[in-house]
């Protein structure tokens, strides 16, 4: 296995495609993961807590709709799904590329 940190900040950043392409976050980061999951140390821990994050964030804004039309506290919530899903992979990969290990909060552990 090889040391590889920019293809880690690399796939943490990858996560930003949702923001043009609306599922591109999830895909190229799974792609980076199931290619590079045996080559590259550390990169198949990483992989899953992208993957967690990704799902975690879809079921969360999935929770969100039905809250809009009842409450509209969804929309507030909804915000927030939107300014956790923009700033912590960001977040994440300047702790990678500092060496430092990266962290999602409020992520349902999906893949161990």
């Amino acid at each position: 296995m090889r040391e590889d940190n920019q293809l880690l900040v690399i796939t943490h950043l990858s996560q930003l495609l949702d923001l043009v392409t609306g599922i591109g976050g999830f895909i190229v980061p799974l792609i980076i993961w199931a290619t590079q999951k045996d080559k590259v140390a550390g990169m198949d821990m990483h992989g899953k807590m992208i993957i967690n994050f990704q799902i975690s964030i879809f079921i969360y804004s999935i929770i969100c709709i039905p809250l809009i039309i009842l409450f509209g506290l969804g929309i507030i919530l909804l915000i927030l799904v939107g300014l956790l899903a923009l700033v912590l992979p960001i977040l994440n990969a300047i702790k990678v590329s500092n060496g430092e290990m990266p962290y999602y909060p409020l992520t349902i552990q999906f893949l161990k």
